[in-house]
C-alpha cells in the first residue's frame, strides 16, 4: 500500500501544479461531491483574523468571506493561486492571497487569531512549519488542521471510493484519533493539541485543534 502511495505522489504534485485547472473536477469525483462540505468542517473552529495555508481553489476563502471573517491565504503553487483568484472573483470576493512557503511566512509576529490548513501535504507537520505558525499566531490562537476524511457510507460506490482513499494513502486505516507521535510533535513546538472526528452524512472528517501555549509560557516566566 505504501508503494502505491509513493507511485501516486507525482500525480498529486501535478494535480496541484501543472494540472491545477483539473483540481475541482478531480476533488469532486474522488469525494463523491463532498469535498466542499469537508472543507466547511473547519469553520466552527475559526475566529478573528484567519490565515489559510494551502488555500487550493479558494473554497474556504469564499466561506470565510461569507462569514465576514477577515482572511488571508498563502500557497506555494502559482498555478493554484491563479485558479483561486478566478474562483473568488466569480463569487464576488476580493482575493487576499499570495504565494509563499509555510516554513518562512511573510507576516508579522502575533497577527492571526487562527491558522487553518485543509487536507495539506506533509509539510504541515514539519517542525519549522509549526514554529512559523506559532510565531504568527496571537497568544492562545488556534491552529486548525483537517488532515483527512473517510467515506463511511455503505453504498457500493462509497465503499469503492473508501478503498481508493486507503490504497492511495489519503485516508489510511479506519477513522480514529491522531496518534500520540503526532500530538507530541505539536507539544514539542509549543502547542496543546487535541483531535476530533466530525461525522457528516456518509463520511467522517478528522480535525486537529492545536492551541498556541505562548501566553502560558510568558506568564510562567514572569512568576520566576
Amino acid at each position: 500500500m505504501r508503494r502505491i502511495f509513493l507511485l501516486l505522489r507525482p500525480i498529486f504534485y501535478l494535480l496541484y501544479h501543472q494540472f491545477a485547472w483539473t483540481y475541482n473536477f478531480v476533488a469532486a469525483v474522488v469525494s463523491l461531491g463532498r469535498w466542499r462540505y469537508w472543507v466547511k468542517t473547519a469553520l466552527p473552529y475559526l475566529n478573528g483574523r484567519v490565515l489559510e495555508l494551502g488555500f487550493g481553489p479558494g473554497y474556504l476563502q469564499q466561506f470565510l468571506s461569507e462569514k465576514r471573517l477577515p482572511s488571508f491565504g498563502l500557497d506555494e503553487s502559482r498555478q493554484m493561486a491563479r485558479q483561486a483568484r478566478r474562483h473568488l472573483r466569480q463569487q464576488g470576493v476580493i482575493p487576499c492571497i499570495s504565494c509563499g512557503y509555510a516554513q518562512s511566512m511573510p507576516f508579522a509576529d502575533c497577527i492571526f487569531d487562527s491558522v487553518v490548513a485543509t487536507f495539506p501535504a506533509e509539510y504541515i507537520f514539519d517542525p519549522q512549519t509549526l514554529t512559523e505558525i506559532r510565531r504568527v499566531l496571537v497568544p492562545s490562537g488556534n491552529l486548525v488542521i483537517l488532515p483527512m476524511a473517510w467515506i463511511s457510507g455503505m453504498h457500493p460506490l462509497e465503499r469503492l471510493t473508501a478503498w481508493l482513499f486507503r490504497v492511495s494513502g489519503e485516508a489510511p486505516g479506519k477513522p480514529g484519533p491522531v496518534s500520540a507521535v503526532i500530538i507530541n510533535r505539536f507539544t514539542q513546538t509549543g502547542f496543546e493539541a487535541r483531535s476530533e472526528i466530525v461525522e457528516l452524512q456518509g463520511s467522517k472528517v478528522l480535525v486537529i485543534i492545536a492551541k498556541n501555549r505562548y501566553d502560558a509560557e510568558i506568564a510562567s516566566l514572569r512568576l520566576q
